[in-house]
């Protein structure tokens, strides 16, 4: 018994490890919509949803009944076995979720926590079914089909119900308070308020309260003989508050409505999701005990977990705890967060996702069936429709409440509340018929359901946006292929070699966990470079011409750098240097995107302002395109030269090369250095640089002429150089551009 009894506690803490990682993952089911909208500062909402996860672990009593039989039958199995099922769940659940948070991608850990039980209980049941010289088809005795296939069939039928839902109420909703909202919601925001509150308070209370520690019998059964009047009760104070709150106060009803929505989802997330990190450690407790109080029996059959066993409140709070400090201090949650908040952002930018075959068929199908339903009906009704979605830019800005120094949000607090009540409403229903829904799955379809029917979609994002949620859909399958397969190896592998196995998975997940740690750690870091061309914070369109130039600066400066690099990889035939910089390039091109799309958000300001600069500032957006793309023409030749193990250059070839370096480099560092600091450059002397290279790359031209003449330089080597001497007199010319326009909006500013 001591193995299994040190099999207790490590299940006990993986069940703390995957508390953690399984709240980085999901946090942002709960969070994006209140933090999309900038409902309120960050930490008011941390606390809210804090204290909604804590209620939450109380209603989770119900859920628990999964992980002891909701896959399996457990009268079946052992202890042993059972305990063998279990450490490999645990084991690959850790394993699995800090994997996909490293990367930033959305799973559900309801789907990893079903398959991995599924996985591992197949496997161990082979193993009987093997022994015992049993057919193959006697498997269903042992798994229990009807609830697995149950569970799984509610899985999936939630990707297409919550999607649904989603776009019916929002349109619903916008339909009723447009984006103008202000309006609207004195005359009848209260009414709408009401209804949203009672839902929650329907399907939280009423129906939660069945898997609730603490609610007695007979106030469950009360609770059920008097839905309506509770219904009505809550519907009317609701309503009545809220109303109130409109016609004598300047608050904005919506806050409160997702403040709410935050709490009552993110309770909803935990009493559904709980019993997908402390299930499975608490039935092998029950496991544990019931063997021991069976005289330490390892042959007898768990069939006491047939029965509903009681948890003790004080795991659920202590998980509860976990999960709110988690909450707080996990950076992996907020790198989860991008993916659904990108997809589901009301304005355009740079999108995440690129095109498909799939998305592209599938947005042409949706284009033909909409031109179909628009000529069924009348103009003056299509025309009404139109006129309820129509975006004006300053209403949408006043009406977010939005500053300076915040900038846009990604959609209104009409769009956030859709998007918490109607999560929270399906997910608390799945809870109280102990369906394990995915939080994940709704959440986001739930995003997405109303993001189409904002017409967030719009012709020029939604080929991307499609690209977007099928790939996170397809992920979702994966992580079911993953669980499955990598429990049934583990279970396999603990059940033969039993502790030997557990020390070895071990070891081996703290080695993936501590290289998915520094893997994150690089992406952050990536993250955070990208975050100093952040130009949320905006004053004006002058103060944006200024620090889109700091952006500039420090752009060029990173250029100058892997070119360097890139020369001298070229010079010592060091394939592996070119191909850390063939990544750089990737970042570089990001960085020119987003300094482009900043440059769009500038010219708006300037033409509002109607400032003289905003001609010459759009040049800008050319020119940086064309140094990228230089920039990643050297690296690309240099790297396939290498990669494809040709002929080093001559040295002659090499020592020109480097007088061509010394030239563009210094013209890029002192352009570099006077954008970044804001301040006039020596002009005369950059230009100098630039003529001088000219003059090089003339010289070196002829040059290169007479080797190809005599023959010493062959042709692939001829190419790679004529490559280099263009690319780099391209980048000289662009960035002498780039400083006259520097200058030129320099001078206008000062003089104003």
């Amino acid at each position: 018994m001591e193995f299994y009894l040190a099999a207790i506690v490590i299940l006990a803490g993986l069940s703390i490890s995957d508390l953690i990682v399984g709240v980085s993952n999901d946090a942002a089911n709960f969070l994006n919509s209140s933090i999309g909208s900038r409902v309120a500062p960050r930490h008011v909402i941390m606390i809210i949803a804090s204290l909604g996860m804590l209620a939450g672990v109380t209603f989770s009593q119900g859920m628990m009944e999964v992980a002891r039989k909701g896959i399996f039958h457990p009268k079946f199995f052992t202890m042993p076995e059972l305990m063998v099922i279990f450490l490999a769940v645990m084991l690959t659940d850790v394993l699995l979720l800090d994997l996909y948070n490293t990367f930033g991608l959305p799973t559900s850990t309801t789907v990893s926590i079903v398959f991995e039980l599924l996985g591992a209980a197949v496997a161990v049941s082979l193993i009987k079914i093997s022994r015992a010289a049993e057919g193959f088809a006697s498997l269903v005795n042992y798994i229990n089909t009807a609830k697995a296939l149950a569970i799984i069939s509610g899985i999936l039928l939630s990707v297409v119900v919550a999607f649904v839902c989603g776009a019916v109420v929002q349109f619903l909703s916008r339909l009723l308070f447009t984006f103008d909202f202000h309006k609207r919601l004195k005359r009848y925001g209260g009414v709408w308020g009401g209804l949203a509150l009672s839902i929650i308070v329907y399907f939280i209370l009423i129906k939660g309260a069945k898997g609730s520690t603490f609610v007695t019998p007979e106030t469950i059964s009360w609770i059920k003989a008097n839905t309506g009047l509770i219904l009505l009760i809550s519907f009317f104070a609701c309503a009545f508050i809220l109303q109130v709150l409109i016609l004598f106060t300047k608050v904005n009803i919506l806050k409160p409505i997702v403040l709410i929505g935050t709490f009552a989802l993110a309770m909803a997330f935990a009493a559904n999701d709980l019993v997908n990190f402390i299930g499975v450690p608490l039935a092998g407790l029950s496991a544990y005990q019931v063997a021991e109080a069976g005289g330490n029996s390892l042959t007898m059959t768990m069939n006491a977990l047939q029965k509903a066993t009681p948890s003790h409140t004080f795991f659920l709070l202590l998980a509860g705890v976990i999960m709110a400090v988690t909450l707080w201090v996990s950076r992996k949650a907020r790198t989860v967060s991008a993916t659904e908040v990108n997809l589901g952002r009301q304005d355009e930018g740079i999108e995440r996702f690129g095109s498909s075959l799939l998305s592209r068929t599938v947005v042409r199908m949706v284009d033909t069936f909409s031109e179909i339903i628009k000529k069924m009906i009348p103009k003056a009704v299509l025309n009404k429709l139109n006129a309820r979605f129509a975006q004006q830019e300053s209403e949408f800005n006043v009406d977010l409440n939005v500053s300076a120094k915040d900038g846009k949000p990604s959609f209104d607090l009409v769009r956030a509340s859709v998007n918490l009540m109607v999560a929270s409403a399906l997910i608390s229903f799945a809870t109280s018929m102990k369906l394990p829904l995915s939080t994940t799955y709704v959440t986001f379809m739930v995003a997405m359901g109303t993001s189409f029917s904002d017409r967030a979609w719009g012709r020029d994002s939604a080929v991307y946006r499609i690209t977007g949620v099928f790939t996170v859909i397809g992920g979702w399958f994966l992580t079911a292929l993953m669980a499955f397969s990598v429990s049934f190896a583990f279970a396999i592998a603990i059940f033969y070699l039993k502790a030997v196995a557990v020390i070895g998975i071990m070891a081996l997940g703290g080695f993936i966990i501590l290289h998915n740690h520094r893997l994150h750690k690089a992406r952050e870091k990536e993250i955070e470079d990208s975050e100093i061309f952040n130009l949320k914070k905006v004053k004006d369109g002058k103060y944006a011409i200024k620090t889109t130039f700091e952006h500039v600066g420090y752009f060029l400066g990173e250029v100058a750098k892997t070119l360097s690099q890139g020369y001298d990889g070229l010079a010592t035939q060091n394939r592996q240097q070119l191909k850390n910089i063939k990544r750089e390039t990737k970042k570089i091109q990001k960085w020119t995107n987003i300094i482009v799309a900043n440059i769009f958000k500038t010219l708006r300001l300037l033409q509002r302002e109607e400032v003289a600069t905003t001609q010459n500032y759009a040049q800008t957006i050319g020119v940086l395109q064309e140094i990228a793309e230089c920039q990643r023409d050297v690296i690309m030749r240099a790297y396939d030269h290498i990669n494809n193990n040709h002929k080093s250059m001559l040295p002659v070839q090499l020592e020109e090369l480097g007088e061509i370096r010394v030239c563009l480099l210094s013209l890029l560092g002192k352009t570099s250095k006077a954008m970044m600091k804001k301040e006039l450059a020596d002009f005369k002397d950059i230009e100098e640089d630039k003529k001088r290279l000219g003059r090089l790359a003339n010289e070196f031209d002829q040059n290169q002429i007479k080797r190809i003449q005599d023959d010493s330089s062959k042709t692939r080597l001829s190419i790679l150089f004529y490559g280099f001497l263009r690319d780099s007199k391209m980048i000289a010319e662009q960035t002498s551009t780039l400083l006259k326009i520097f200058q030129e909006s320099f001078k206008l500013d000062e003089t104003s």
